[in-house]
């Protein structure tokens, strides 16, 4: 159950990167008897590993940048798939019925599978906290059960609402280009908002990174973080952005905040990439090849752990001004390009 909550409270949150990343993953060519099929190339296994890894952590909304990465590759989420061998992919319907595999099918699990590589970007950078996670759940760390409580605490709302809205969203929102700008500007917006009442709260603090600890932030504290990230169901919102703001208004400071949001984010990214690759990861892999899969795993690994240990550090310095900026020339580019 808990394994099905983490998936749809993902889907939820990433609905639109994933349905639009469909457009891009793939590289069209004709096949012997006239029908267009389609392979991912290694060129865009490393784009995409980049857009994902870089804007998974970064509060700019990995949506806007798959839209604009799609527009760029132009490639067709309904193109059938061969394998390398030349044979259809088939997905069983029911007992009597199938139909073939497509590339928008394979390009939502390879998103998601790839994921992989931030997540071990973020065990790699927070292996203590995380171990301290897990020894707190074995009642050997108690700032480590806090944390853990905490972070279930947040994930809970998301989960919930994920549950119960994860069809809808994907239905009305997930292609839809205005809802996408739309939440860019206004989280932009927000953000600018929240950033100055933040300096103006720490005017006159002996120190600006005063604050709370993660593993000391109350269960209200958490659950309001949970619901900020609810926020992030919104198609182009940012799940970063959302969990980062949400910080800020239960007292964290910018380091604490992007640290809080980078491990509530590794439950669902978790959940949902093993999930994926237990129930699409066979086929994805005859459809792309297993070398793109792990290419593009390794460079999410790199672009994710430079992008976090970066913000980690911007973040105490200038704060969320400069990517509220870019989040509304990001909107404004991409209907420009899209022309919608």
């Amino acid at each position: 159950m808990l394994l099905r909550l983490c998936l749809l409270a993902f889907c939820s949150t990433q609905c639109a990167s994933l349905s639009v990343a469909g457009n891009m993953l793939v590289e069209p060519r004709h096949s012997d008897e006239g029908v267009e099929t389609a392979n991912l190339s290694y060129g865009h296994a490393v784009i995409l590993g980049i857009v994902e890894g870089i804007t998974e952590y970064l509060p700019i909304s990995s949506t806007g940048h798959l839209i604009l990465t799609n527009a760029f590759l132009n490639l067709d989420e309904n193109t059938p798939v061969r394998d390398a061998e030349g044979e259809w992919i088939l997905v069983q319907e029911d007992l009597e019925t199938s139909r073939p595999y497509t590339v928008g099918e394979a390009a939502y699990a390879y998103v998601i599978v790839i994921q992989a590589g931030a997540i071990a970007a973020v065990i790699m950078l927070y292996w203590q906290t995380i171990l301290q996670i897990l020894l707190g759940c074995v009642g050997k760390n108690p700032q480590g059960r806090k944390l853990a409580i905490n972070l279930i605490c947040a994930f809970i709302p998301a989960a919930i609402v994920g549950l119960l809205l994860d069809d809808w969203i994907e239905a009305k929102l997930g292609n839809n280009i205005r809802a996408v700008t739309g939440a860019l500007i206004v989280g932009a917006v927000v953000m600018l908002i929240v950033e100055k009442w933040r300096k103006h709260r720490q005017k006159g603090a002996d120190d600006p990174e005063d604050g709370p600890e993660i593993h000391d932030l109350s269960i209200h504290q958490s659950v309001m973080i949970g619901f900020f990230q609810c926020l992030a169901m919104w198609p182009g919102t940012s799940r970063s952005m959302a969990t980062i703001v949400g910080g800020y208004l239960a007292g964290l400071s910018p380091k604490n905040a992007a640290e809080f949001s980078f491990l509530l984010g590794l439950i669902t990214l978790s959940a949902a990439s093993g999930y994926k690759m237990m129930t699409d990861g066979s086929q994805m892999i005859r459809a792309l090849e297993i070398g793109p899969v792990i290419v593009g795993c390794l460079v999410a690994f790199i672009s994710s752990a430079l992008a976090v240990k970066w913000l980690v550090s911007y973040l105490s310095r200038r704060g969320l001004a400069l990517f509220a900026w870019y989040r509304i020339i990001l909107a404004i580019t991409v209907l420009i390009v899209v022309g919608k």
